[in-house]
């Protein structure tokens, strides 16, 4: 199996080579090492969740125009080339179909102790000093004003709302990352959730008085 994951790392590497810096090969590294990291202290399969992780991001629907079959058939496939369990390939497709925020307002319809650690993994991965470098990574790669006091963040967006969202990229923050520290799934991520959280929001406070200019 070690084998396996070393050619989906080599895989992934390469399709994610031009992506933006957001969702690049760090982005999946960093949620590698810390989904192995919670795993330890979880009764899960860690074929499952390296696998899963390394896969993840393989064709994100922000970059397919919203479509959500792309990356888990995507990773089907390539799974599929390397004669994968066909039982590990369905979590792993399962796992990256309910990965994701979209808002939040929605119930996952499926669940494994698997999933849980990867997507802690991957949200730990949006907040703290990495996630406030990739919102603004994001916000500018999309041509989004960094803040706008008349625009105030809109809470509770469908899925759909949410996915076609352009709100400014400190409106991301209350729309996604701030929810993200009680949306945590295990003990280490709760843990590693709240320190990320508390820096945040002291970047807001230093924000907002540099904005109004210590008034």
């Amino acid at each position: 199996m070690q084998n396996i994951i070393e050619k989906t790392i080599i895989f992934v590497q390469k399709e994610l080579q031009h992506n933006e810096s957001g969702h690049d090969w760090f982005h999946i590294e960093r949620v590698y090492n810390t989904a192995v990291t919670i795993a330890k202290k979880e009764a899960c399969d860690l074929t499952v969740v390296k696998l899963a992780v390394l896969l993840h991001d393989i064709a994100d629907s922000k970059f397919h125009n919203g479509d959500e079959s792309v990356g888990p058939e995507k990773a089907a496939g390539f799974l599929e080339s390397l004669a994968v369990d066909p039982e590990i390939i369905e979590h792993v497709k399962k796992i990256i179909e309910n990965i994701s925020f979209k808002g939040g307002n929605f119930e996952k319809n499926f669940h494994s102790k698997e999933l849980d650690v990867v997507q802690d993994a991957d949200r730990l991965d949006a907040i703290g000093a990495i996630g406030i470098a990739r919102a603004f990574n994001y916000g500018g790669y999309k041509n989004r004003i960094i803040y706008d006091p008349a625009q105030q963040p809109k809470m509770n967006m469908t899925k759909e709302e949410y996915k076609n969202s352009n709100g400014t990229t400190i409106n991301h923050f209350y729309e996604k990352l701030l929810l993200l520290k009680d949306r945590m799934n295990t003990e280490t991520g709760i843990q590693m959730a709240q320190q990320r959280h508390n820096y945040m929001e002291g970047f807001l406070n230093e924000f907002f008085d540099e904005w109004k200019g210590y008034l």
